[in-house]
């Protein structure tokens, strides 16, 4: 499937922080435009005064911005095609209705919530379709001066009619709605703010968007809007409709799977990147059972045709697995100014570290991030003022001859002069003389007794980053305390 410089678009509504499912969409319409030379279009639904706010749009352009999904027109990049807020289309919205109002497409429905509400209950009670079931469809003139004298505002609701809505999605084929089984729907609300299927139709209209690529959850959408577009007399665009993200459960993705927003897992430490390649993999694939790509490497294997249509399994082991591969093979100086703000948080004067110190720790500790986050707990092995023995190490020092290990390991670090790297393996090849002890017996009280953990970093950077006084100062801790005094 090829596409001749194609204008897509993404459409959020600014009610909440952007969700994974629609940074997905989004990302997809970005992909493909960037893949075929085409353009990306921002537009923001934010008809509902109500629930919308500026507050969310700016979050939702960072977090855009954040993972690199740029656009062509929108806020910010005024196009031709503008304005690109919808509560700045209004008038655009209202013409359009004038038009299907002369035409005979719609008419004024006077129901209220109470009754449409009394209607849906005894369609259900009979097992039949909610579904509108034309009330309104019919009134005479005289009806509806009359519904006007009584103070109703009327909503316009789209007339149809009977027969079969067909069209060819890119990812699902062939697809085939009943007309008569959808009822007549609103385009217009009674406090004159257009419905979603209406506004959409006429922005994507007068974008010329070529190409709609959206959930699956919106193909009963598609059919009522095919409808629309022929009423207007307006060509339609080619339709993909991907599949949805499903928790573990298998159903839709929500808030309580956990994490559902870009900007949780920005704030956790995914880096973006990440998140990225992630969502881009997610029911699709790479090609070659690649699993790690680069941004240009999306971009450029990028087809519809690998959309999977079945849901795809929103998996945060797997997301933190490929956060793990990115932090231990990312540039290291870039690594570090983005821990920086993790390293604050986590109590430290970033400010008054040296930075060529605190990029060899960052070095060491960066094989057992999994998150940007975790560098709090990761790093407190390299301040005394923060060194503790946990639980496990405690455990480890208990064994028998491992006290006997970390008191051979005192008396090497006096006789050292720990002037390079190298003084590590002299060191360790001295207390194993004196104790001859060897392997896991010999490492294991080294590493619980100087780093208070059982796992970490490997100990011959821990030995070149710590001074000679700390590795001192943690043995002679270890042996004079409740420990080392054990017979």
């Amino acid at each position: 499937m090829t596409a001749d410089k194609p204008r897509v678009r993404f459409a959020p509504s600014p009610t909440g922080d952007l969700h994974v499912g629609n940074a997905r969409t989004a990302l997809f319409n970005w992909m493909f435009a960037r893949h075929y030379g085409g353009e990306f279009i921002l537009r923001i639904e934010d008809t509902d005064p109500v629930r919308t706010s500026r507050d969310f749009e700016y979050r939702i352009l960072e977090d855009l911005a954040w993972l690199s999904i740029d656009w062509d027109e929108g806020p910010g990049k005024e196009g031709g095609k503008g304005p690109y807020h919808q509560q700045e289309r209004l008038y655009l919205y209202d013409h359009y209705l004038k038009n299907l109002i002369e035409a005979g497409a719609v008419y004024p429905c006077y129901c209220t919530e109470a009754e449409l509400e009394a209607e849906r209950a005894e369609l259900v009670f009979r097992k039949m379709m909610p579904r509108y079931m034309g009330k309104c469809r019919n009134l005479s003139d005289s009806n509806r001066k009359t519904m006007t004298d009584q103070g109703r505002k009327p909503s316009y609701r789209f007339r149809i009619g009977a027969g079969q809505i067909e069209f060819s999605d890119l990812i699902r084929g062939a697809m085939k709605f009943d007309a008569g089984a959808l009822g007549d729907f609103i385009i217009v609300r009674s406090n004159g703010i257009p419905a979603y299927n209406f506004a959409v139709v006429v922005d994507d209209h007068l974008m010329t968007i070529s190409h709609v690529i959206r959930g699956e959850d919106h193909l009963s959408n598609t059919a009522l809007q095919l409808l629309i577009y022929e009423a207007l007399g307006f060509k339609p665009p080619i339709f993909a409709h991907h599949s949805l993200i499903l928790g573990k459960d298998r159903s839709k993705l929500s808030k309580r799977h956990g994490s559902v927003a870009v900007r949780e897992f920005r704030e956790r430490g995914i880096l973006p990147e990440v998140l990225l390649n992630y969502l881009a993999l997610l029911g699709s694939s790479f090609g070659g059972g690649r699993e790690v790509c680069t941004q240009e490497e999306m971009i450029s294997s990028f087809s519809l045709d690998r959309a999977g249509k079945s849901g795809a399994i929103f998996d945060e082991d797997k997301l933190n697995w490929l956060n793990g591969i990115y932090i231990r093979q990312g540039d290291l100086e870039r690594l570090t100014e983005r821990l920086l703000p993790y390293i604050r948080a986590a109590g430290h004067d970033v400010d008054n570290l040296d930075r060529a110190w605190l990029e060899r720790v960052i070095d060491a500790v960066r094989g057992d991030l999994v998150t940007l986050s975790d560098i709090g707990t990761q790093m407190d092995i390299f301040f005394d003022d923060r060194y503790a023995l946990s639980g496990e190490a405690q455990q480890v020092l208990r064994e028998e001859q491992a006290m006997n290990v970390v008191r051979a390991l005192r008396e090497s670090l006096e006789q050292s002069p720990f002037s390079t790297d190298e003084a590590y393996h002299q060191i360790m090849a001295s207390v194993a003389k004196k104790t001859g002890v060897k392997g896991k017996k010999l490492f294991m009280p080294i590493r619980a007794a100087v780093t208070g953990k059982v796992r970490g970093p490997e100990l011959d950077k821990v030995f070149a980053i710590l001074s000679l006084e700390s590795l001192r100062h943690r043995a002679e801790d270890v042996i004079s305390g409740p420990l080392g005094g054990r017979r």
